[in-house]
């Protein structure tokens, strides 16, 4: 069975904070937040839809706050996600906040340290693999990959990082942010190789099919006793 995402990012949307959200996404099974959004808001989402919440932060997210919490570092209910991975409903969901470098602002780093935030997951991807048959399901970021829905500026370049890990470990999909959409001939969502790099600036609704093979860590024991019993099961 599909899972529905509800994945949002750098924008407020009126009807999503209002009653009307779970009338509108009555079935939502994950949120997940791509930056720039206010703690408020997302713990409204929580609330109203009854999902989880897995998030990043994005580079304006200290300043997005009304009313700053120096001991809430972000939404109550919600998981952030930055240097994590985590099984949930059938997907392996993994993350990094931020964007490149343009001041002395938060959630901002340069390419090398990007690199070192995608480094960090490569031990658990390559658990992942040896559990599930598989990396990553959907990785989540603020900022979007080099040369894809990025711009020219240096402040909204994509992340060189990002791209590789798309090349090396195919994620089904990749939901960034950063990238804000005037234009209704803006390019927001893009295949490239084996994953759907998808702009969620403002939400998105998307249904994901979990991965059926290897989908449990129950069927890696079961090869693993296979291989030592030589039996079926």
């Amino acid at each position: 069975m599909a899972e529905k995402i509800l994945s949002l990012s750098d924008v407020l949307v009126g009807f999503i904070y209002s009653p009307q959200v779970s009338l509108r996404f009555p079935d939502i099974d994950l949120i997940f937040g791509c930056g720039d959004l206010p703690n408020y808001y997302l713990e409204f989402t929580i609330s109203l839809l009854d999902a989880p919440l897995y998030y990043v932060n994005g580079n304006h997210q200290s300043q997005i706050e009304s009313v700053p919490n120096k001991h809430q570092s972000g939404p109550l209910g919600g998981m952030n996600i930055h240097r994590k991975v985590v099984f949930d409903r059938g997907l392996l969901i993994g993350g990094v906040e931020g964007c490149q470098r343009y001041s002395n602002g938060p959630y901002q780093y340069t390419q090398t340290e990007m690199w070192g935030h995608v480094f960090s997951l490569i031990p658990k991807l390559f658990i992942n693999r040896l559990i599930f048959g598989r990396y990553l399901d959907v990785f989540i970021s603020h900022a979007p990959p080099w040369g894809i829905h990025d711009q020219k500026d240096f402040t909204h370049q994509g992340i060189k990082a990002f791209r590789w890990l798309l090349d090396i470990f195919c994620p089904e999909y990749h939901f960034h942010g950063h990238i804000h959409v005037y234009r209704p001939d803006t390019v927001v969502k893009t295949k490239y190789k084996k994953t759907c790099v998808i702009n969620t600036y403002g939400f998105t609704e998307t249904e994901i099919e979990p991965a059926s093979v290897n989908s449990t860590p129950l069927s890696f024991l079961r090869n693993i006793s296979k291989s030592f019993t030589g039996r079926s099961t």
